[in-house]
């Protein structure tokens, strides 16, 4: 380690951050005894020097495990209509998805959502969202059968949704309204995301259209520790306005529970009105 001057923790602190970028730490990162035996210093030293990488967002420390390299962070501008899928993939990280469910179902929630018949068929797609093995998100999708149904036999192991559904159905996702909110997930969706107990995640609800025809309906459950979303504006952009939404009577909340909210929290706004949308961007690949 330097002899340069400083408190003796921040010396620590600079030669771990070093090794870090180096990659010494990526099988594991070393425990308070052993940062103390090899630097041969005080507890109170080393843990200083680890709650600043803490702080930075380079290690995540949990009671009783120890210390852990977080994986890649994320960030999400605002206003477009975004990717979870690029996202992660421009950091470097590789996307897969676990699919839990890809099925027809009659939903007359989702399907009022979408603007149809309670009787009229979908198609729900249910994955597990995954940044190099590690669960990101908990994603639901429901579409009208007419456009899913081309679906039902694609693998969606390593592809985004829309580029499927342009590829399949000739639909194009053009534009999109979400609501965003934090939430602390009940422990069996925490688990699914690998959350400890009381970590905090977005919940993301999204009505998807084509061509002025709502097409879909999604609710997204990502993790608050490894997203950020940003919002940008200048001078010359309009006014962004923050509106409080009017809450609902218990009795109707009911018809905004997803499948993987069901185990863990009871929403209680209502869902997106489905004729208001905005952040056109062809191409994306959610």
């Amino acid at each position: 380690m330097s002899e340069a001057s400083g408190p003796l923790w921040s010396r620590v602190l600079d030669d771990l951050r070093r090794r870090l970028a180096e990659g010494e730490f990526e099988a594991r990162f070393p425990t308070d005894r052993e940062i103390v035996s090899e630097y041969g210093v005080s507890r109170h030293t080393a843990r200083e020097a680890v709650r600043r990488l803490t702080a930075d967002g380079l290690v995540e420390r949990t009671r009783g495990r120890g210390s852990f390299l977080r994986g890649p962070q994320f960030e999400q501008p605002l206003g477009t209509l975004y990717s979870l899928f690029r996202s992660i993939e421009a950091t470097g990280a590789v996307q897969t998805s676990e699919v839990v469910s890809l099925e027809r179902v009659r939903d007359a929630d989702a399907a009022s959502v979408l603007g149809l018949r309670s009787s009229d068929g979908l198609v729900r797609l249910e994955r597990v969202r995954l940044a190099d093995q590690e669960p990101i998100a908990v994603d639901v999708v429901w579409l009208p059968e007419r456009i899913g149904a081309p679906l039902l036999d694609c693998d969606f192991g390593h592809t985004a949704l829309y580029d499927e559904l342009a590829r399949r159905s000739g639909t194009v996702i053009d534009a999109a309204r979400e609501r965003i909110r934090p939430i602390v997930p009940a422990a069996p969706l925490a688990r699914r995301l690998g959350l400890a107990r009381g970590e905090a995640a977005f919940d993301i609800e999204r009505v998807g259209s084509s061509r002025g025809t709502v097409v879909e309906w999604r609710s997204t459950v990502l993790r608050g520790d490894r997203f950020t979303f940003v919002a940008e504006w200048s001078p010359a952009d309009h006014a962004t306005q923050l509106t409080a939404e009017p809450r609902i009577p218990a009795a109707r909340r009911s018809h905004r529970r997803t499948a993987q909210h069901r185990a863990s929290q009871r929403n209680t706004e209502p869902p997106l009105e489905p004729e208001a949308s905005s952040g056109t961007s062809p191409g994306a690949r959610p």
